[in-house]
C-alpha cells in the first residue's frame, strides 16, 4: 500500500498538467506592466518632442513682432504655438512670457532688440496604475523654453 501511494506521488510531481497556466498567471502581468510603461514612456517623451518643437516655433513667430488679427501679442504666442502642437490641450496658465530687461529676467514678452523667452509648463496624468506612486499625484511636469533675440518691429 505504501509502495502504491508513493509511486502515484511520484507520478503526480511528474505531471507537467496545468502548469503552463501556472507560468502564464505569473508572466502575464508582468508582461502588461512592461508594455504599459513603455508606452507611459513613449507617449511623455512624444510630449516633450512636440514641446521643444512647438516652443521654438512660438518663439520664432514672436521674436518677429507677429500678431493674428484681433489678438494681443500674447495671445498670438498662445495660438502659434497651439497650432504647432495640435495633439496637445495646452492651458494659457502652462504659459509664461519673460525678457532678459538690465541683467534680469522681466515678466513680459518685451520690445524690440531684447532677448525673449517663452517657457511652457505641461503635466501628463501617467495611465499605469503601478507605476504612478512613483511619481507626485502620478504625473510628470515637463518644462520646455526657448529664448531668442527679438527683431526691430
Amino acid at each position: 500500500m505504501a509502495n502504491t501511494t508513493a509511486r502515484r506521488l511520484r507520478e503526480r510531481v511528474r505531471c507537467s498538467r496545468g502548469a503552463t497556466l501556472v507560468e502564464a498567471a505569473i508572466i502575464t502581468p508582468l508582461l502588461l506592466l512592461l508594455t504599459f510603461s513603455i508606452v507611459d514612456f513613449g507617449s511623455v517623451f512624444y510630449i516633450y518632442l512636440s514641446l521643444e518643437s512647438g516652443v521654438s516655433q512660438a518663439t520664432r513667430f514672436a521674436v518677429t513682432g507677429n500678431q493674428f488679427s484681433g489678438m494681443t501679442r500674447d495671445e498670438s504666442i498662445r495660438q502659434a504655438m497651439r497650432q504647432a502642437t495640435p495633439t496637445l490641450t495646452i492651458a494659457d496658465s502652462a504659459f509664461t512670457f519673460s525678457h532678459l530687461s538690465g541683467g534680469a529676467w522681466t515678466n513680459g514678452s518685451g520690445g524690440p532688440d531684447e532677448i525673449m523667452k517663452v517657457t511652457v509648463n505641461y503635466t501628463w496624468t501617467l495611465m499605469t496604475p503601478l507605476i504612478r506612486p512613483f511619481f507626485p499625484n502620478g504625473q510628470v511636469n515637463v518644462v520646455v523654453e526657448s529664448a531668442m533675440k527679438n527683431e526691430r518691429f
